[in-house]
Formats: structure tokens, sequence, C-alpha cells
């Protein structure tokens, strides 16, 4: 696993060059939003089964269908694998912000999920939209404790979400 840090540096090593304005440019905003990447993953630390509980219940209450007979959460082992699977996105999304690279997400998470997804018959737009609404509530935790523009927190969710969902986001 990379980060930002590390794949600037192995790029420009790859060239044989020395680190030109835009990647000091890069380095400079990776540190400068480190202590905006560092609060989410700590309040995401503090809340994670609060904050998954929160976006599940906006899940559920804007599309109860899920929790009913034929949909994807009905029983309670199918309900049970979709918030331990919202956990493990939230997880990953917390090791993405400290690496303040949304690519690792590709290799770590989203590489092969899709197909293992559809092999068991999972449609991923209500997990997308379970990944977004955990974003939701990250961001309003942040703005409470005082992070004006808590958008780059968002950037991983919205990355995985995307990829999840560009097949099938209204999926049941």
């Amino acid at each position: 696993m990379q980060d930002a840090i590390t794949g600037l540096i192995g790029r420009y090593d790859q060239q044989g060059r020395y680190f030109d304005r835009s990647a000091l440019d890069r380095l400079e905003a990776y540190f400068a939003k480190s202590s905006l990447r560092l609060a989410a993953v700590a309040i995401i630390n503090a809340d994670a089964a609060e904050i998954i509980r929160e976006a599940s219940q906006r899940l559920w209450l804007a599309d109860p269908e899920l929790l009913l007979p034929g949909g994807n959460a009905y029983t309670t082992r199918r309900l049970s694998a979709c918030l331990r699977d919202l956990d493990y996105f939230l997880r990953y999304g917390s090791y993405a912000l400290v690496a303040g690279d949304w690519q690792v997400l590709n290799e770590r998470v989203l590489n092969g999920l899709n197909d293992t997804y559809k092999s068991l018959g999972v449609p991923t737009g209500p997990t997308a939209r379970g990944i977004l609404l955990m974003a939701d509530v990250l961001s309003e935790k942040l703005a409470a404790t005082g992070f004006s523009d808590p958008t780059l927190a968002r950037a991983p969710f919205e990355h995985m979400a995307k990829n999840l969902a560009e097949t099938n986001l209204n999926g049941r």
C-alpha cells in the first residue's frame, strides 16, 4: 500500500527527476490538509459504530424496502452482512485518508469487488448509498468539531461509491 508521498517519490525516482514545482505543490497540499485527514480518522476510530449505525438508519429510512422480504437487507444474516460491509468500507476509507491517496482503495477494496457482489447477487446501489451516507455523517461530525470544509474527508468514500455504483446505483 502506498501513500501520496511514496507514490510521488516513486514516480519521480522512476523518471530519474528531481521534484519540480508540481511535485512540491502536491506535497504542500498533502501536509496542509493533514490535520483534517487525521481529525477525520480520529472521529472514525472513536465513533465507527455510531457512524455505521446512523448511516444505516438513514439508508433504511430512505429505502425501507431493503428491510422487507425481497430486500437486500431482509433477514438477520443479510442485515449483518450489510453492516459488516459498511464497517469494511469505513475502515478502508480511514486508511485512504491517512495515505492521502484514494487509489489505494482500488487495490485493496474495489478491484474484484463488483464481480464478487454480482456473483453473490448483491446489488451495489444500496451499498454505494450507504457509503455516501457514512461520508455525510463523518462530514457532519467534522463540521461539529469546527472544520469549515470537511469535503476532503468525503473524497475516499465518494471514490468507493462511484466505482461501486457505476452500473447499479438504484438497485435493491
